[in-house]
């Protein structure tokens, strides 16, 4: 018997005792329960206690002025805005195809219908200073 026999029984022991013992381990061991415990109070415990971030960080906030919030509308940077603003996407226009009444490989009768897809397979985008809008 050579060394190779004798070692794979072994490793093959060693790896289900080692799954069966992970198995093993219980829940509320690893990650204890509490029904009183919410994120804001782990999060002071971790923080240094009660509200003293918090204060700290209130004085340091200064107050808004008196802008309407359409005003404030323009001003505000979104994601979607952003770009848009820097990323014109050129038109594409919408092919809209009617497909006809047919049967589907299994013999299935689908029923006609209309879809829309794009013009082009890719997105096209303007490059900086070209006009995107329609003259």
């Amino acid at each position: 018997m050579n060394t190779m026999e004798q070692i794979a029984p072994l490793s093959c022991s060693l790896l289900v005792m080692l799954t069966l013992s992970g198995c093993s381990t219980s829940q509320e061991t690893l990650l204890p329960v509490d029904e009183n415990t919410t994120m804001m109070s782990i999060w002071g415990q971790r923080s240094g206690g009660g509200n003293a971030l918090a204060d700290a960080r209130s004085q340091l906030r200064r107050p808004l002025t008196t802008i309407s919030a359409q005003e404030q509308q323009g001003y505000t940077r979104t994601a979607a805005n952003e770009v848009q603003s820097q990323f014109r996407r050129l038109p594409d226009p919408d092919m809209v195809m009617y497909v006809y009444p047919h049967l589907a490989d299994e013999g299935v009768p689908v029923p006609g219908y209309s879809t829309v897809f794009p013009l082009y397979t890719q997105v096209q985008y303007a490059l900086p200073g070209e006009r995107t809008e329609a003259l």
